[in-house]
């Protein structure tokens, strides 16, 4: 005779960092509740101590080399690969933003496929971006003289408060599309969207440690980040005024670039390159062409 089951325990997803291309709980067991717009419980998220923050530079430093190693062809199929995920957990991401910023089905989905289609189109300039920054220099000499644009490094960014998944795409994939490695520290209010792309993340083809997510309080982790002798630039896009203003003179002490917050009025607008060539150096070489013949003609 079989039983008939009325009612079930719901499932509760357990949200967890994304570290080094691993799930770590924070290393100091704190979690915190975060709610929807209209102050609902919707989950606990990991409450980042500075040692998780720590453990991310590190992850992000050994992946740089293979990451900023990789041709830039390579690096935008991988980027085309998370966006083809990304529409496969459309659904996810839409009630997730639904939830955490109080739109409507209709309005969240808009704003998934905007961040799905600003990934793309940070993946089309991975192999494009240094036409622009970059190319041959006339200088009066036998010489050829040529300027290249390559990855700062290690570059944190706290994301967005508001704009908790187009605003995140909107800071995350120009650092990484230009070969830099990156540890993010999400939305304090909004963290869910950015831990579930982690998860996205992990199952693409992006190495482990490229990206790492952080969740909890910027002005906790953000001093420790900006002051940190092995990251070499923040971008303060998510900071307020007192936060930005504390993180550019930590920042100070090992000479990190640095993006003060920029208004955004809008994250649909068009982006531009500046959030790339942000976070480039260029690099120039000199090589002597030689003469050629008694004319001294050169090539």
């Amino acid at each position: 005779m079989s039983e008939k089951f009325e009612q079930r325990l719901s499932v509760f997803k357990t949200y967890k960092l994304y570290v080094g291309g691993k799930f770590p709980r924070s290393e100091s067991g704190r979690v915190y509740e975060v709610t929807d717009s209209k102050g609902k419980w919707l989950a606990n998220a990991p409450l980042s101590s500075r040692k998780d923050a720590r453990d991310a530079v590190v992850a992000a430093r050994k992946a740089f080399g293979g990451w900023s190693g990789a041709t830039a062809y390579n690096r935008g199929q991988i980027l085309y690969r998370i966006a083809e995920m990304l529409e496969g957990r459309r659904e996810q991401f839409v009630r997730e933003i639904g939830e955490a910023e109080g739109l409507s089905k209709s309005k969240a989905g808009a704003v998934v496929d905007a961040a799905i289609d600003r990934w793309v189109w940070y993946a089309g300039w991975t192999d494009k971006i240094g036409q622009i920054v970059g190319g041959a220099n006339p200088v009066a000499g036998p010489f050829f003289n040529l300027s290249t644009p390559e990855p700062t490094g290690v570059v944190t960014v706290v994301a967005p408060q508001d704009s908790s998944f187009l605003g995140l795409i909107s800071v995350v994939a120009p650092v990484i599309a230009t070969g830099n490695t990156v540890v993010v520290i999400a939305s304090e209010k909004s963290p869910l969207p950015a831990l579930s792309l982690g998860e996205v993340l992990a199952t693409s083809d992006l190495p482990g440690g490229v990206v790492n997510i952080l969740s909890g309080k910027a002005a906790e982790m953000g001093p420790h980040l900006a002051s940190h002798q092995d990251v070499n630039a923040i971008d303060l896009a998510g900071a307020d005024v007192a936060l930005a203003k504390e993180l550019e003179i930590a920042a100070a002490d090992n000479l990190k670039r640095v993006l003060r917050p920029q208004p955004v009025d809008d994250w649909n607008a068009d982006p531009g390159t500046s959030r790339m060539t942000a976070f480039l150096e260029t690099k120039t070489v000199w090589h002597p062409t030689g003469s050629l013949g008694a004319g001294g003609s050169s090539y």
